[in-house]
Protein backbone atom coordinates (compact mmCIF):
# COMPACT_ATOMS: atom_id res chain seq x y z
CA UNK A 1 0.00 0.00 0.00
CA UNK A 2 1.26 3.67 -0.85
CA UNK A 3 2.38 6.20 1.94
CA UNK A 4 0.13 8.66 3.15
CA UNK A 5 0.93 12.15 1.50
CA UNK A 6 0.96 15.12 3.89
CA UNK A 7 1.21 18.60 2.90
CA UNK A 8 1.50 21.32 5.76
CA UNK A 9 0.15 24.75 5.70
CA UNK A 10 0.71 26.97 8.78
CA UNK A 11 2.69 30.74 8.85
CA UNK A 12 4.88 29.00 11.47
CA UNK A 13 7.81 28.05 10.49
CA UNK A 14 8.73 26.39 13.78
CA UNK A 15 5.18 24.42 13.20
CA UNK A 16 6.04 22.94 9.98
CA UNK A 17 9.36 21.71 10.91
CA UNK A 18 7.69 20.18 14.19
CA UNK A 19 5.25 18.62 12.19
CA UNK A 20 7.57 17.10 9.35
CA UNK A 21 9.73 15.99 11.88
CA UNK A 22 6.91 13.70 13.55
CA UNK A 23 5.15 12.65 10.70
CA UNK A 24 8.51 11.88 8.71
CA UNK A 25 9.39 9.52 11.96
CA UNK A 26 5.97 7.30 10.43
CA UNK A 27 6.98 4.45 7.72
CA UNK A 28 3.68 4.55 6.13
CA UNK A 29 3.88 8.49 5.31
CA UNK A 30 5.09 11.35 3.53
CA UNK A 31 5.51 14.75 4.02
CA UNK A 32 5.27 16.08 -0.01
CA UNK A 33 5.46 19.77 1.05
CA UNK A 34 4.42 22.97 2.92
CA UNK A 35 3.64 26.42 1.88
CA UNK A 36 3.06 29.46 4.75
CA UNK A 37 -0.56 30.57 3.80
CA UNK A 38 -3.85 29.55 3.00
CA UNK A 39 -3.45 31.16 -0.34
CA UNK A 40 -1.05 28.67 -0.91
CA UNK A 41 -2.93 25.70 -0.42
CA UNK A 42 -5.11 25.11 -4.14
CA UNK A 43 -1.81 25.47 -6.13
CA UNK A 44 0.10 23.52 -3.67
CA UNK A 45 -2.45 20.72 -3.62
CA UNK A 46 -2.47 20.57 -7.16
CA UNK A 47 1.12 20.62 -7.15
CA UNK A 48 2.19 17.70 -4.51
CA UNK A 49 -1.30 15.64 -4.57
CA UNK A 50 -1.66 15.21 -1.11
CA UNK A 51 -4.06 12.67 0.29
CA UNK A 52 -4.35 14.96 3.66
CA UNK A 53 -3.58 18.07 4.12
CA UNK A 54 -2.98 19.89 7.68
CA UNK A 55 -4.12 23.44 8.02
CA UNK A 56 -3.71 25.93 10.45
CA UNK A 57 -6.84 27.80 10.87
CA UNK A 58 -5.67 31.10 12.15
CA UNK A 59 -3.16 32.34 9.10
CA UNK A 60 -2.45 35.86 8.19
CA UNK A 61 -3.34 36.61 5.03
CA UNK A 62 -5.84 33.49 3.78
CA UNK A 63 -7.28 32.06 6.92
CA UNK A 64 -7.55 27.78 7.20
CA UNK A 65 -11.73 28.23 6.93
CA UNK A 66 -11.48 29.98 3.40
CA UNK A 67 -8.58 27.14 2.34
CA UNK A 68 -10.64 24.99 3.86
CA UNK A 69 -13.51 25.24 1.34
CA UNK A 70 -11.26 25.77 -1.62
CA UNK A 71 -9.45 22.40 -1.23
CA UNK A 72 -12.80 20.85 -0.70
CA UNK A 73 -14.40 22.27 -4.05
CA UNK A 74 -10.84 19.89 -5.93
CA UNK A 75 -11.73 16.63 -7.57
CA UNK A 76 -10.85 14.87 -6.11
CA UNK A 77 -10.18 16.98 -2.87
CA UNK A 78 -8.17 16.26 0.15
CA UNK A 79 -8.84 15.13 3.54
CA UNK A 80 -7.98 17.84 5.67
CA UNK A 81 -7.11 18.14 9.35
CA UNK A 82 -7.43 21.66 11.41
CA UNK A 83 -4.79 22.81 13.50
CA UNK A 84 -5.84 25.12 16.36
CA UNK A 85 -4.80 26.10 19.93
CA UNK A 86 -7.69 25.40 21.28
CA UNK A 87 -9.66 22.59 22.08
CA UNK A 88 -13.23 24.39 20.65
CA UNK A 89 -14.21 27.42 19.21
CA UNK A 90 -16.23 29.09 16.96
CA UNK A 91 -12.81 28.81 13.92
CA UNK A 92 -13.34 24.96 14.13
CA UNK A 93 -17.03 24.84 14.13
CA UNK A 94 -16.68 26.87 10.84
CA UNK A 95 -13.81 24.44 9.40
CA UNK A 96 -15.74 21.48 10.27
CA UNK A 97 -18.80 23.18 8.32
CA UNK A 98 -16.05 23.89 5.54
CA UNK A 99 -15.46 20.45 5.17
CA UNK A 100 -12.77 19.61 7.29
CA UNK A 101 -12.57 16.11 8.99
CA UNK A 102 -11.51 17.53 11.94
CA UNK A 103 -8.94 18.83 14.06
CA UNK A 104 -5.75 18.63 15.97
CA UNK A 105 -4.57 20.69 18.86
CA UNK A 106 -1.39 21.66 18.61
CA UNK A 107 0.05 20.28 21.67
CA UNK A 108 -1.70 17.19 20.86
CA UNK A 109 1.11 14.20 21.50
CA UNK A 110 3.22 12.80 18.14
CA UNK A 111 1.81 9.94 18.50
CA UNK A 112 -1.54 10.98 17.98
CA UNK A 113 -1.26 13.72 15.82
CA UNK A 114 0.39 10.45 13.35
CA UNK A 115 -2.88 8.08 14.13
CA UNK A 116 -5.25 11.35 13.33
CA UNK A 117 -3.50 11.16 9.82
CA UNK A 118 -4.12 7.54 9.40
CA UNK A 119 -7.36 8.20 10.41
CA UNK A 120 -8.31 10.73 7.99
CA UNK A 121 -6.83 9.05 5.36
CA UNK A 122 -8.81 6.13 5.44
CA UNK A 123 -11.98 8.21 4.69
CA UNK A 124 -12.93 8.26 8.30
CA UNK A 125 -13.10 11.60 10.87
CA UNK A 126 -11.20 12.19 13.90
CA UNK A 127 -13.66 13.95 15.73
CA UNK A 128 -16.67 11.72 16.66
CA UNK A 129 -20.20 13.75 15.82
CA UNK A 130 -21.32 13.47 19.15
CA UNK A 131 -18.35 15.93 20.00
CA UNK A 132 -19.33 17.88 17.34
CA UNK A 133 -22.64 18.22 18.47
CA UNK A 134 -21.06 19.42 21.86
CA UNK A 135 -18.98 21.95 19.62
CA UNK A 136 -21.88 23.38 17.84
CA UNK A 137 -24.52 24.15 21.02
CA UNK A 138 -22.04 26.43 22.12
CA UNK A 139 -21.78 28.10 19.01
CA UNK A 140 -25.42 29.69 18.08
CA UNK A 141 -25.65 32.49 15.63
CA UNK A 142 -28.11 34.55 13.68
CA UNK A 143 -28.41 31.62 10.59
CA UNK A 144 -29.45 29.02 12.72
CA UNK A 145 -32.76 29.47 12.09
CA UNK A 146 -32.21 29.34 8.08
CA UNK A 147 -29.20 26.24 8.66
CA UNK A 148 -32.76 24.52 10.36
CA UNK A 149 -34.70 25.15 7.73
CA UNK A 150 -32.34 23.43 5.27
CA UNK A 151 -31.29 21.01 6.92
CA UNK A 152 -34.64 20.21 8.13
CA UNK A 153 -35.52 19.68 4.23
CA UNK A 154 -32.57 17.86 3.42
CA UNK A 155 -33.27 15.38 6.01
CA UNK A 156 -36.83 14.80 4.90
CA UNK A 157 -35.87 13.89 1.09
CA UNK A 158 -33.88 10.86 2.73
CA UNK A 159 -35.58 7.24 3.20
CA UNK A 160 -36.81 5.92 6.44
CA UNK A 161 -34.19 4.05 6.57
CA UNK A 162 -31.64 6.83 5.46
CA UNK A 163 -32.93 9.07 8.17
CA UNK A 164 -32.29 6.30 10.94
CA UNK A 165 -28.86 5.85 9.88
CA UNK A 166 -27.61 9.56 9.84
CA UNK A 167 -29.27 9.78 13.14
CA UNK A 168 -27.52 6.90 14.19
CA UNK A 169 -24.44 8.95 12.54
CA UNK A 170 -25.43 11.88 14.64
CA UNK A 171 -25.16 9.94 17.88
CA UNK A 172 -21.75 9.53 16.76
CA UNK A 173 -22.56 5.75 16.48
CA UNK A 174 -19.63 3.82 14.44
CA UNK A 175 -20.78 1.52 11.37
CA UNK A 176 -20.67 -1.79 13.64
CA UNK A 177 -22.76 -0.22 16.29
CA UNK A 178 -25.54 1.56 13.82
CA UNK A 179 -25.08 -2.34 12.07
CA UNK A 180 -26.39 -3.80 15.96
CA UNK A 181 -29.11 -1.30 16.74
CA UNK A 182 -30.47 -1.01 13.19
CA UNK A 183 -29.97 -4.90 12.58
CA UNK A 184 -28.05 -4.51 9.34
CA UNK A 185 -24.78 -5.76 8.10
CA UNK A 186 -22.05 -3.33 8.11
CA UNK A 187 -21.46 -3.62 4.53
CA UNK A 188 -25.61 -2.36 4.04
CA UNK A 189 -24.56 0.46 6.71
CA UNK A 190 -21.21 1.66 4.62
CA UNK A 191 -23.60 1.62 1.68
CA UNK A 192 -26.00 3.79 3.30
CA UNK A 193 -23.79 5.71 5.24
CA UNK A 194 -22.30 6.43 1.28
CA UNK A 195 -25.90 7.26 -0.30
CA UNK A 196 -25.81 9.90 2.50
CA UNK A 197 -22.92 11.80 1.42
CA UNK A 198 -24.42 11.92 -1.77
CA UNK A 199 -27.95 12.97 -1.16
CA UNK A 200 -27.17 15.30 1.08
CA UNK A 201 -24.20 16.93 -0.77
CA UNK A 202 -21.32 16.57 2.33
CA UNK A 203 -18.05 15.57 2.42
CA UNK A 204 -17.68 13.04 5.51
CA UNK A 205 -19.54 12.07 8.86
CA UNK A 206 -19.39 15.17 10.13
CA UNK A 207 -21.17 17.08 8.21
CA UNK A 208 -23.78 14.71 8.50
CA UNK A 209 -23.97 15.26 11.88
CA UNK A 210 -23.80 18.64 11.82
CA UNK A 211 -26.69 18.52 9.54
CA UNK A 212 -28.77 16.08 11.82
CA UNK A 213 -27.88 18.50 14.63
CA UNK A 214 -29.17 21.55 12.90
CA UNK A 215 -32.08 19.76 12.32
CA UNK A 216 -32.76 19.51 15.24
CA UNK A 217 -32.47 23.25 16.63
CA UNK A 218 -36.08 24.81 16.57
Amino acid sequence: MANVRVLLVDDDALVRAGLRLILSSADDMDVVGETDDGGGAVAAVRQHRPDVVLMDIRMPQTDGITATAALRRLDPPPQVIVLTTFHADEHVVAALRAGASGFVVKDTPPADIINAVRIVAAGDAIISPSVTRTLLSHFGNTEASERHQLAARQLAALTDRERDVATAVGAGASNAEIATSLFMSEATVKAHVSRLLNKLDVSNRVQVAILVHDAAQP
